[in-house]
């Protein structure tokens, strides 16, 4: 495993995965004590945001990590999930052992049923399991450990798809009870923060149809949030009418597609006030606003606060 950092305006580290000679599968599974043997300065316990997922599962001992403004306990039975873009710090694991998975954003299968939760920007970073699923979930991480290693031993047994699936089955089952897709339910507190264009689609969809529907929308507001804020916008590029991105918004996440787009500029806006030293007029900029008091009045009606005032009690989170 290689992090890079790259040059930002950020006391944040924005770490570039590499992989290491051997293993450019996609996919690295390590363990956070080969994460304490790569980081013996201790810049881990500092807040980063890597452009890869991190999946952990905390097989033994107890610690903290802190995400997007959040402290969460670790313990044994939880499950870390760091999505790329998400700033983080390992402020405590030197107690903490357990599989450490790293991979690629577009390496999950892309119509398979794990992807949704990948591109899901909203969800939780941290959460335990039963015992049951705790069980299969350790099952699943070392057999997606040993096909790795067996892989970088003998470059012949090599399989990246047999990994990408076996990185599913992993996805899958660690996943919160009923959270084969997590959308809207975590879009409170603080993790607030298509069809074929020229073909526009009206009508009554159905439930696949509708999440296919909020799927595509999903992807394009991760790509467009910072440049394009009306959701017209999304409905042309993708082919549907407004009414329906709103309906298959309002299925996924029981919030309408203006909303839903509101709340990924506000996080986003959140992440830089609290881990930059960009003045307010920049942050406005970053995420899409040519004038401050615009964004100004944007995030306090999104937020309840102005945005010097929230950066006052988040800054350095």
């Amino acid at each position: 495993m290689i992090l890079v950092e790259n040059g930002q305006p950020s006391d944040v580290r924005q770490l570039r995965y590499a992989p290491a000679p051997g293993a450019g599968f996609g996919v690295e599974v390590l363990s956070f004590e080969r994460l304490r043997q790569l980081d013996r300065g201790g810049r881990r316990t500092g807040p980063q945001r890597p452009d890869f997922h991190v999946l952990a599962l905390v097989r033994s001992g107890v610690g903290h990590h802190a995400a997007d403004f959040v402290d969460h306990p670790l313990r044994a039975g939880g499950v870390v999930w760091i999505r790329p873009g998400v700033v983080h710090r390992w402020t405590d694991v030197d107690r903490v052992d357990g599989p450490l998975v790293l991979f690629e954003p577009g390496f999950l299968p892309a119509w398979g049923p794990a992807q949704p939760a990948a591109a899901d920007a909203f969800a939780p970073a941290c959460w335990q399991l039963d015992d049951e699923a705790w069980a299969l979930s350790l099952l699943a991480a070392d057999h997606l450990g040993r096909e790795h290693a067996a892989a970088v031993a003998d470059p012949r047994l090599a399989s990246p798809p047999l990994l990408a699936h076996l990185l599913s089955a992993l996805v899958l089952r660690v996943l919160p009870a009923g959270g084969e897709h997590l959308g809207g339910e975590h879009l409170g507190g603080e993790h607030l923060g298509g069809g074929h264009a020229g073909a526009e689609r009206t009508g009554n969809p159905g439930h696949a149809e509708q999440h296919e529907i909020f799927r595509r929308y999903q992807v394009a507001v991760e790509h467009r949030f910072a440049e394009d804020h009306q959701v017209t916008g999304y409905a042309r590029i993708l082919g549907y009418d407004r009414r329906t991105l709103t309906r298959a918004t309002r299925a996924a996440t029981g919030l309408g597609a203006k909303q839903f787009l509101d709340q990924r500029i506000l996080l986003e806006a959140k992440r830089l006030l609290a881990h930059t030293d960009l003045p307010v007029a920049r942050c406005a900029e970053r995420v899409g606003f040519a004038d401050a008091a615009n964004f100004t009045t944007f995030f306090q009606r999104q937020a309840g606060l102005s945005p010097s005032r929230w950066r006052a009690g988040h800054s350095g989170r």
